[in-house]
């Protein structure tokens, strides 16, 4: 089985398209090179640039982007492109060889910001934290994931939710939040400073064996109804829900009874608001969109 799967993502330019990986390809950093001697210490950038069409390579934590000249159409190259980045990466070949700097800090930013939920605070960075959302409840659930474990030492530390560019933890009773946002906003930032994992391998390649076993058994499962009830949150309801420092996530459709049921994450778990999201902007949503098949939307936690 291939640890290393590349996606195809066009961009704005024309000139240039992404090549998106499954797991991180550096830790925090990002990396520019115009010519094979500027990328002497990325082996993958070297090897693309004896393609005659790269221009610029640009590597981030979780793709590749190339910059071609005009000899060439994308359309024609790209599928070759990705398997050739695929096949590196699955064969054990280096990205970026490591700086010799030790203790190297990366330049990092954190800034808190409040959810609707006001036991919830949500902690956002200028660096990629994850590629798949995570949710853990206790300091047992967090035994792959260094940051939300660390996160758990603190007393009033409740629950933690990870997505891709922010934390949102979620606070006991006995703190308020004026008395120790700072500490946590500073943590978190010395934290990714000093370049520690964030999501060890074990959890990232669980998470993906499970999400593809999911996608495989929705793919089989699901009926058409219920493949359009998960297309419209995906598309209308997640990035909101994202902005508020939570997750939605599809559970089931009940045909009969016309009801969905969903799974609330992160900010949306308990919120005393989630009730009204639910019913006034979810639910009437999915009624409007699925005229006659949806009637009630019901949280199964929350």
């Amino acid at each position: 089985m291939k640890e290393f799967t590349i996606n195809i993502q066009p961009t704005t330019k024309p000139t240039i398209v992404k090549f998106e990986a499954n797991k991180f390809l550096t830790q925090h950093e990002s990396f520019e090179f115009h010519n094979i001697e500027e990328a002497e210490h990325s082996p993958l950038a070297q090897q693309l640039f004896h393609l005659p069409f790269v221009k610029t390579v640009y590597i981030a934590q979780n793709f590749v982007a190339l910059e071609k000249y005009n000899i060439v159409h994308w359309k024609d190259i790209q599928h070759e492109v990705a398997e050739q980045i695929e096949d590196f990466l699955n064969k054990g070949g280096t990205v970026v060889t490591p700086s010799k700097e030790e203790n190297k800090k990366i330049p990092v930013t954190v800034y808190a910001e409040s959810t609707p939920n006001p036991t919830v605070m949500k902690f956002v960075a200028n660096r990629k934290l994850v590629l798949q959302t995570a949710e853990f409840k206790n300091i047992d659930e967090a035994k792959h994931a260094p940051l939300a474990k660390a996160l758990f030492h603190f007393p009033f530390v409740k629950e933690v939710f990870l997505d891709e560019n922010y934390i949102s933890i979620t606070k006991y009773d006995i703190a308020e939040w004026n008395d120790i946002t700072l500490e946590l906003r500073e943590f978190v930032r010395e934290y990714l400073e000093q370049g520690k994992e964030v999501m060890s391998e074990d959890h990232v390649e669980t998470t993906n064996a499970k999400n593809n076993s999911d996608s495989n058994i929705q793919e089989v499962q699901l009926d058409d109804v219920s493949k359009e009830i998960v297309a419209i949150l995906d598309e209308y309801i997640k990035p909101a829900v994202a902005s508020d420092g939570g997750n939605i996530m599809f559970e089931s459709y009940d045909a009969d009874e016309k009801t969905v049921k969903v799974i609330l994450q992160g900010a949306c778990s308990g919120c005393p608001s989630s009730t009204f999201t639910l019913k006034n902007g979810i639910e009437n949503m999915l009624k409007e969109m699925l005229h006659g098949k949806v009637e009630k939307v019901e949280a199964i936690n929350g």
